[in-house]
């Protein structure tokens, strides 16, 4: 045989060697890749929603005090943040006007006990009617009524502390004019002890029952989470807000006080929220309005899209409803790089 015709013979061997060599290497490349991924695997306990929302400490009772006639101010005795205790003389009118009444008043009386004295005398003997005899003795009992109010604006001219506790505000100073009723001081009864009052919207107050346990943090306070319990919750919203104040009775600590701001924290049971799913924000992708994608693993480390419906957003957590179901497995980490389909191995699962 020619050189030239062994040559062409040795390359169309060659030939399909190299056509074999190269298709294992293209169903190399074929192959689809595994992406590490981390997972989110749902739970019963997954399904406990945590209400977080901001209030303030307050006194169980802060009473305005104030006295019940109108007057000048003689004296205040104490400034806002002291204490007093229970009985003390808080402030005073000047009884000049009030002492004035009282005499005013008494002598009156005195008149017409003395003009029913004699009207009685003269209806015994029959020189006046009967209903002369009845107006004076109804002059009698007004007369005497009056002094009795005229006693009682002297005596309540004195403010005294109903209970041991906190003067929270001073609102007058001495030499003012007031008006009966005039808040004078506001005071926290420390017996009492202490609350925190915090307003939460309708749909997450609907959810609430007394006796329901909360954490409270108080910054200010320098201590961990405080227990409490719900002990009162608003009948009706605020006008202006549309909330509802749900109130927490407070264990007593020395470094509470009025006014500190603190975070409840209030977990609801999956009873009370349904079929609601609170999970990473990462999870989520092609969020829009109300809405958007989780991808689920299945059985064969496959990954697949799921709507859900976004109900609540916080710092920490997103609420969704709708498309998982207990035992689903939501990639949280890694899903840049997925698509419908791809294969996926899972690092670690989140809990």
């Amino acid at each position: 045989m020619p050189v030239s015709s062994k040559m062409f013979a040795g390359l169309l061997l060659v030939i399909p060697l190299a056509s074999c060599g190269d298709n294992s290497g293209n169903s190399k490349i074929a192959a689809q890749p595994v992406h590490p991924v981390q997972v989110f695997t749902v739970e019963k306990q997954s399904l406990v929603r945590e209400i977080n929302a901001v209030g303030t400490v307050r006194y169980r009772r802060e009473t305005p005090l104030g006295f019940t006639t109108a007057g000048k101010v003689a004296l205040v005795r104490f400034e806002e943040g002291d204490f007093v205790k229970r009985g003390a003389l808080l402030a005073a009118l000047d009884t000049t006007n009030v002492g004035a009444d009282m005499s005013v008043a008494t002598a009156e009386r005195d008149r017409v006990r003395a003009e029913f004295d004699r009207v009685r005398a003269l209806y015994a003997d029959g020189w006046v009617t009967k209903a002369r005899f009845e107006s004076a003795e109804a002059a009698v009992k007004g007369a005497e009524a009056r002094v009795q109010q005229a006693g009682f604006a002297r005596n309540t001219a004195q403010l005294y502390a109903p209970s041991s506790g906190v003067v929270l505000m001073r609102n007058v100073q001495a030499g003012q004019i007031i008006a009966a009723g005039t808040p004078v001081l506001i005071l926290g009864a420390a017996d009492e002890g202490f609350v925190f009052r915090v307003p939460i919207v309708d749909r997450d107050a609907s959810k609430l029952r007394v006796g329901m346990a909360a954490d409270i943090s108080i910054e200010s306070a320098g201590e961990g989470p405080l227990t409490a319990t719900i002990t009162e919750i608003d009948g009706r919203a605020n006008m202006a807000t549309g909330a509802f104040t749900v109130q927490f009775s407070l264990p007593n600590r020395p470094v509470l006080r009025s006014g500190q701001i603190g975070t409840a924290a209030i977990k609801l049971p999956a009873s009370d929220i349904g079929d609601q799913v609170q999970i990473s924000a990462s999870a989520l992708f092609g969020v829009r309005t109300g809405e958007g994608l989780v991808y689920v693993v299945g059985p064969k480390n496959r990954v697949e899209t799921r709507n859900v419906t976004i109900e609540r957003v916080t710092d920490n957590y997103v609420l969704v409803s709708g498309g998982l179901r207990v035992g689903d497995r939501i990639v949280t980490s890694g899903l840049e790089k997925l698509r419908i389909g791809s294969m996926v191995r899972v690092l670690n699962r989140k809990r």
